[in-house]
């Protein structure tokens, strides 16, 4: 099993498909705890020791509350801000790539996920240059936003294509990702072919060089809380594992 400690925190957007709950997403509240935490919370619990945080919009609200929350609980996590938060969001992965230089995680700061999908992504045998995906392929998920979520095409375990978009696809995109500095690459890569900076485009070229890997997350749970009703199915989701 692979030793992974880093994780990489996109926290830049706006998020004004849920505005109505709060003005920083990455600090709305979700059964009493912030997004941002939840995201941390279940990635310690697979391994992380180390975060750093990609902050953009409402960034000194967003940092102030991230120095807190370090000197709390005794996180080691580190900031950087993002001046182009309204682009694509790779750009925020790139605005990190100077902080990280091992091997990683990326995940985004409205996912909430067991933390049995890292261990999922820490167990996966990946090559040098190839960039995990965990992918869920119960195309039946109730807690999937379908008009929402990034779709995943995949072949023998290896991704074909990617995107909200497309139509043909076998699994959606949990939002958590284990790579290095080929992710940084095929971003910045991608973004000179195409004009596309988003992680979704790199994904896409590393796909083409047969380096996107589609990693099971089998029954573990996860939710995208983007909107109203998202947050509101997260809130009874999390109750119930609170019970259970």
């Amino acid at each position: 099993m692979a030793k992974v400690t880093d994780c990489l925190i996109v926290a830049a957007g706006q998020g004004t498909r849920i505005k109505g709950l709060g003005q920083s997403k990455p600090l709305i509240e979700l059964a009493g705890t912030t997004l941002i935490e939840h995201a941390m919370q279940s990635a310690i619990s697979g391994g992380v020791e180390n975060f750093v945080v990609v902050t953009g919009y409402r960034s000194d609200e967003l940092t102030s509350f991230l120095e807190q929350l370090s000197a709390n609980n005794g996180w080691n996590i580190s900031t950087i801000f993002n001046p182009e938060y309204l682009k694509e969001n790779g750009l925020s992965v790139l605005a990190a790539a100077p902080l990280l230089h091992d091997d990683f995680y990326l995940c985004m700061c409205d996912h909430l996920v067991e933390p049995e999908i890292y261990l999922a992504m820490a167990a996966a045998e990946l090559k040098d240059g190839e960039v995990g995906l965990g992918v869920d392929y119960r195309l039946n998920n109730p807690m999937v936003d379908i008009d929402d979520v990034t779709k995943v095409d995949l072949k023998d375990g290896r991704i074909r294509n990617i995107g909200k978009e497309i139509t043909r696809y076998s699994a959606y995109d949990t939002g958590i990702f284990r790579g290095g500095q080929s992710l940084f690459n095929a971003i910045k890569q991608n973004r000179q072919q195409t004009g596309d900076c988003s992680i979704s485009g790199g994904m896409k070229l590393l796909a083409q060089q047969g380096k996107a890997i589609g990693i099971d997350t089998k029954t573990a749970e996860w939710i995208d809380v983007d909107s109203a009703q998202m947050h509101q199915m997260a809130t009874e989701w999390m109750a119930k594992r609170l019970v259970n």
